[in-house]
């Protein structure tokens, strides 16, 4: 039998901290693999949702240095003493639909989000990006409070 995956999305809310924090406590006690990813929303057109007229990224580097130097790599720091094997990378795209294709690629066994992500407008307004996986991802999800 194969080590299980337990994948997570996190966009530096205080929501996408505390799902990296209940998967790593679930990894200890059933010897999972935990893999961190970020998107960095892009759509490579024009700006095709409010989100995007607000967050679009303007220069990549700078956007792809503040995914990891401000989102993952303090949280890799964080559980790199946990005994828990931890990684994290970033990718661009539209959050849904990249993180459905990670999860399926990666063979994830499960997939940990935080019930609200950064911006609670959109969540309200277009809908949440857990609520959009939660339906959609083929996966068990844990929706963390």
């Amino acid at each position: 039998m194969s080590k299980q995956l337990y994948m997570v999305a996190v966009d530096g809310s205080e929501w996408g901290n505390r799902a990296v924090d209940r998967a790593v406590t679930l990894a200890k006690q059933t010897g999972a693999t935990v893999r961190m990813i970020t998107v960095i929303p892009w759509s490579g057109y024009q700006p095709l949702s409010v989100e995007e007229m607000y967050n679009r990224p303007l220069e990549k580097a700078e956007e792809e240095h503040a995914a990891h130097d401000e989102v993952l790599a303090p949280l890799l720091k964080l559980y790199q003493g946990s005994g828990v094997d931890v990684s994290a990378e970033y990718f661009w795209g539209h959050p849904v639909k990249t993180i459905q294709a990670r999860v399926k690629e990666e063979h994830a066994n499960m997939l940990f989000i935080g019930r609200r992500g950064r911006s609670r407008v959109a969540d309200l307004v277009l809908g949440s990006v857990a609520n959009s996986l939660a339906h959609s991802v083929g996966v068990p999800v844990v929706l963390v409070p």
